[in-house]
């Protein structure tokens, strides 16, 4: 796949919009919210992209591999300084040619059924909409803009 034609290289780019904007961005990575073509979205589902082609573990340079890790962490006290009490993680990765990494955070008062990060993004009383996630992403920006250094 051409970086042309890559959804995420776009993104990167800024040739696609995502709500809430790009929350933190270095050489290595990229991170946004999810975005949805439903009304309403999973608040704080954010995904870390790595801004290279590598597809997965194994792919990625030494550098890249530690900022991963660096930059998860901090978005998972942020997430927290937020009022999550659980962030779940995941990477699936079939689609692109990009690493990348789902970020869930898990809210006070989820109903156990929701338990798992492939079940709770569909917990209606943590989906918000588009301008909620905009404050959300502003709100993780400002955090991680004290925070990473």
């Amino acid at each position: 796949m051409s970086k042309a034609d890559c959804f995420i290289c776009r993104k990167h780019k800024g040739e696609i919009s995502v709500s809430g904007g790009c929350i933190y961005e270095d050489e290595f990575v990229y991170v946004g919210h999810i975005g949805s073509n439903d009304s309403l979205v999973y608040l704080g589902y954010l995904i870390v992209d790595l801004k290279r082609h590598a597809s997965g573990y194994g792919d990625m340079t030494d550098d890249e591999a530690r900022t991963i890790g660096f930059i998860l962490n901090k978005l998972g006290k942020a997430l927290k300084s937020e009022g999550a009490e659980h962030v779940y993680s995941f990477v699936q990765g079939d689609a692109f040619p990009h690493f990348h990494v789902h970020f869930i955070p898990r809210y006070p008062n989820t109903p156990l059924d929701y338990w798992n990060p492939m079940n709770l993004k569909n917990w209606k009383e943590a989906q918000g909409t588009n301008s909620q996630v905009e404050e959300v992403c502003s709100r993780l920006r400002k955090v991680l803009k004290n925070d990473v250094k």
